[in-house]
């Protein structure tokens, strides 16, 4: 048996032996660290040993084997899936080293300097992917000498041997316009003597996404045309696409620019930030509504068991994102569609709706929800009756309950912010639900809206909190668990209020 297979077999069967038995239950914390140090060396050493392979190989190497390629190769010999194959050989590309056709010895690679640093273990394939991306992609318009001296820098840093100089130097050789880029070589030189002197010692390796912050940086500095390709290409690749109905909910993927992206992460950090840091001023204090109740203020200004909003950040984020939608298409600026804002139109039969039985659908789509997304809809917006005969339409009536925007301005002025304990949603962003249900009787007025965020009312039937007014003031009654003595409590703001009795709203 040829001696690289052989040392390959025998690294496998020492491996069975560490895994064999209970031999890894024993360890202590400091021994388990141990191996998952020792466990990611010897990790990089195998990704260095198949992207060795792999580059050393010809193109009809996969062929010879009959696949159609090496991605197929690597998948069968390696039991990996075509993404894992796919990095492998970009990664063999980046090392590869082609045959000097004269001499036949083996030219440099293009990344010579991480080359090394792979086959000493140092740096795997994620590794070795994200510090060479950036310069990558900007290929056609950064020089080899700028390359040499990015793939030192990089190799260093792989090893933990922080050049901090490096970027200053890269500013400086790049803004000096010197054809022959003499302040890169001696950036080079001056890594490499850096490099020398700092490996007797070195700092902690560097991860994958250190390498890849790196590396943008050292890309930034060296690109010449500073970030206008990049933003060309972002102006072709954005997109967004809305997947189909899978499990109850559509997949949202696509590509968006950084300004975007920017804009998103404000709108959800607006929302979110002030539910997940703490209560910001103005935070929500209890006014008791019976002088025999006694002071439980302390108790119920505050949920210790953080169980008031038990969302993820994820979740929290599509619930911001579909409060934003809900503002912008009642926006003045939003184009309308067929003469109206664009609305979303929940179809459902009447009866079912009285009942509280069947399913309600989307228009334009078919998709079924259950009754209580046609309510919460409903709530906010204006219920249309259309009496069908026999497929034939015969009568439609519309029934007015939307909040008008002086009545919005009046209960925002007056509630400040989403009823709900413990939400800190502006009352400007929430929607304005009709306490007593509009169904049974309930008047479109100031005295039976108050604010509540997207999230909590759609949500308001299951949650367990209530809801009531009395003489034209709010009132919560919170779950058992948060308030066991189960009373009707007043929310106000725990900021002192201005003397004024009045407010005065001014458009």
């Amino acid at each position: 048996m040829n001696s690289t297979v052989s040392a390959l077999a025998r690294v496998a069967s020492d491996l069975r032996a560490v895994l064999s038995g209970d031999a890894l239950a024993g360890l202590s914390d400091a021994e388990r660290a141990e191996v998952l140090r020792g466990s990611g060396e010897v990790c990089r050493l195998v990704d260095a040993v198949v992207v060795e392979a792999v580059a050393l190989a010809d193109v009809e190497f996969g062929h010879r084997f009959g696949c159609r390629g090496m991605n197929e190769l690597l998948q069968r010999a390696l039991l990996t899936d075509a993404p894992s194959a796919s990095k492998i050989v970009k990664a063999a590309d980046l090392v590869h080293r082609d045959v000097n056709l004269v001499s036949g010895e083996r030219l440099p690679a293009r990344w010579p300097a991480l080359r090394e640093t792979l086959l000493d273990g140092a740096v795997g394939i994620p590794g070795l992917l994200a510090a060479t991306a950036p310069i990558e992609y900007a290929r056609t318009r950064i020089g080899t000498e700028e390359r040499l001296w990015v793939d030192e820098v990089l190799a260093g840093h792989a090893r933990g041997l922080r050049d901090t100089d490096a970027t200053t130097d890269a500013s400086d050789a790049d803004s000096s316009g010197d054809a022959e880029r003499g302040a890169d070589v001696d950036a080079a030189d001056d890594a490499e003597a850096d490099t020398t002197a700092g490996a007797k010692h070195p700092g902690p390796a560097a991860t994958a996404d250190d390498l890849r912050q790196l590396a943008l940086t050292l890309a930034m500095i060296l690109e010449p045309d500073g970030a206008e390709p990049t933003d060309r290409d972002a102006q072709q690749g954005r997109h967004l696409n809305l997947g189909r109905l899978r499990k109850g909910t559509h997949r949202v993927v696509g590509d968006v620019t950084p300004e975007v992206a920017a804009q998103l992460q404000q709108i959800f950090d607006a929302f979110n930030n002030p539910k997940v840091g703490g209560a910001p001023a103005p935070g929500v204090a209890f006014a008791e509504t019976d002088s025999t109740e006694g002071n439980l203020d302390d108790v119920f200004n505050s949920d210790p068991r953080n169980v008031i909003d038990p969302r993820t950040p994820a979740q929290k984020r599509h619930d911001a994102l579909a409060a934003v939608l809900g503002i912008a298409a009642r926006h003045e600026d939003m184009p309308t569609l067929g003469g109206a804002a664009p609305t979303l139109v929940v179809q459902v039969d009447a009866k079912d709706l009285a009942a509280g039985t069947g399913w309600a659908t989307l228009a334009g789509s078919g998709t079924p929800v259950p009754l209580s997304v046609a309510a919460h809809t409903a709530c906010t917006g204006a219920i249309q009756r259309v009496l069908f005969d026999e497929g034939r339409i015969v009568g439609i009536t519309t029934t007015d309950r939307v909040f008008t925007v002086h009545q919005r301005r009046a209960i925002v002025a007056r509630d400040k912010e989403c009823l709900i304990p413990g939400c800190h949603v502006p009352a400007s962003w929430c929607e304005i639900h009709h306490v007593v249900e509009h169904a049974r009787g309930g008047p479109t007025h100031t005295d039976n809206g108050v604010p509540l965020c997207w999230w909590h009312h759609r949500s308001l039937d299951r949650s367990g909190w209530e809801i009531r007014m009395n003489g034209g003031l709010p009132q919560i009654r919170g779950p058992a668990w948060w308030d066991p003595a189960q009373h009707w409590r007043t929310p106000r703001l725990s900021i002192p209020v201005t003397p004024a009795r009045r407010t005065v709203l001014r458009t």
